[in-house]
């Protein structure tokens, strides 16, 4: 790990593999790290791939800005250009999880001359809706309740999510309300109460976590708190007037979908609408019994799937 300043804010980065090979850029989501990359980050750099997997702005050990608008697309995407220009690589591979994937897609478009390859997991790219997000979000889900509107407004999510950070992650990263009925219809009940409630607490990790590697994250979360990963989201508009009018029109670079045949968020992400954003190379990969956190459940596929693109 070392830290790298760049746009204005340092972040601490984890780094391996030959500093002369072609470069890949790991970009976690929510709730995560750096460190939900580790199988990845050896992986790729075994297998010739210098890899770089930063603690994203407002996670873990790297700053955290207070203002909201910190945490725009652009920003992330400018940390990344200036990330690769501190290791001297003059383009690199982009590949992002979750929130991470929003970045990932949206780097190509950003900076067209800096990322040869895109690839991202458990998120497809989505063209950007008519209208801004959120309001898109409200159309969608009418009174019904939806994490990411109750994230909007600072304050009750941070104080409900930073209240047992343990509890927290071991719900969020225990839950798949996909094929359970029952879960999915308490998820988006109307009602004017948080998020935790609506998830059941399994009282045990899940069977791809160990306890000393969901430590990792919970010390985490209790040291720094939620509101700045909570600033992503509240980014989500803002993101939509920023990305009206990129640099490049569509995604011209191979791009790479994996998802998790289980993933909730398969629901509202229109993954048949692909060709608006990506006009290059496109694969799609769906992983059978898999859920949202891709890198730790299935490891080994992840990898292989990576390095195969990868390569090409």
């Amino acid at each position: 790990m070392r830290t790298v300043h760049t746009n204005g804010v340092a972040l601490r980065v984890t780094e391996a593999g030959d500093p002369g090979a072609p470069a890949v850029v790991l970009l976690h989501g929510f709730p995560e790290l750096a460190y939900t990359w580790r199988h990845q980050v050896r992986a790729l750099a075994d297998a010739g791939f210098h890899v770089l997997a930063p603690d994203q702005r407002g996670y873990g050990g790297s700053d955290q800005p207070a203002a909201i608008e910190s945490y725009t697309v652009t920003e992330l995407v400018n940390d990344v250009v200036g990330l690769l220009d501190e290791v001297g690589a003059d383009d690199a591979a982009v590949v992002g999880h979750d929130f991470g994937a929003v970045v990932a897609w949206a780097a190509p478009l950003l900076h067209p001359d800096r990322f040869s390859a895109v690839a991202g997991l458990s998120l497809p790219p989505v063209p950007r809706s008519r209208v801004p997000t959120t309001e898109a979000f409200r159309k969608l889900f009418g009174d019904r309740f939806f994490y990411i509107l109750y994230f909007q407004q600072p304050g009750p999510a941070d104080a409900e999510l930073g209240r047992d950070p343990a509890t927290t992650l071991r719900k969020l990263f225990a839950a798949q309300p996909t094929g359970d009925e029952a879960a999915a219809l308490r998820m988006l009940a109307p009602g004017p109460d948080g998020l935790l409630d609506r998830i059941p607490d399994p009282g045990a990790l899940p069977g791809w976590l160990g306890q000393a590697d969901f430590d990792v994250y919970t010390e985490a979360f209790a040291r720094h708190g939620f509101t700045a990963p909570l600033n992503w989201y509240r980014c989500f508009d803002r993101n939509w007037e920023l990305t009206a009018d990129t640099p490049a029109a569509t995604i011209e670079v191979p791009a790479l979908f994996i998802g998790g045949a289980a993933d909730a968020t398969l629901a509202y992400t229109p993954r048949h609408r692909a060709s608006e954003v990506v006009t290059g190379p496109y694969r799609e990969v769906l992983l059978d019994g898999a859920g949202h956190w891709l890198t730790e459940e299935r490891p080994e596929e992840v990898s292989r799937l990576l390095t195969a693109f990868l390569r090409v």
